[in-house]
């Protein structure tokens, strides 16, 4: 993550595992890169990027998968243990939700 704020390893690399969905709030735009995606708050003025890995378990999300699908995904794309791969997502989850990113 390049913001002022702290780094997450999905946010520069992480819900539980309860189904609910997750949108982008209005004033954020995301952009794929090379190595991953960038969201910027435009009320802000903030950037926010996330490597592969984040942007893989946002866009499983975004697209309605539950945490737990989106952990599954990461186990088979990054062979990580299905403990870790809940943590990542969990972890990337609520980063995003804290910095007003999304809405879960």
């Amino acid at each position: 993550m390049t913001t002022t704020g702290r780094r997450n390893k999905h946010m520069g690399m992480g819900m539980g595992t309860g189904a609910r969905s997750m949108t982008l709030r209005r004033h954020v735009s995301v952009s794929d890169v090379q190595d991953g995606m960038v969201l910027l708050d435009e009320r802000k003025g903030r950037y926010f990027k996330l490597n592969a890995s984040g942007a893989l378990i946002l866009r499983a999300l975004l697209d309605g998968s539950s945490p737990a699908d989106a952990a599954r995904v990461l186990v088979e794309r990054y062979e990580v243990s299905e403990e870790r791969a809940a943590a990542d997502v969990e972890a990337l989850a609520a980063e995003l939700a804290g910095n007003g990113l999304v809405v879960a």
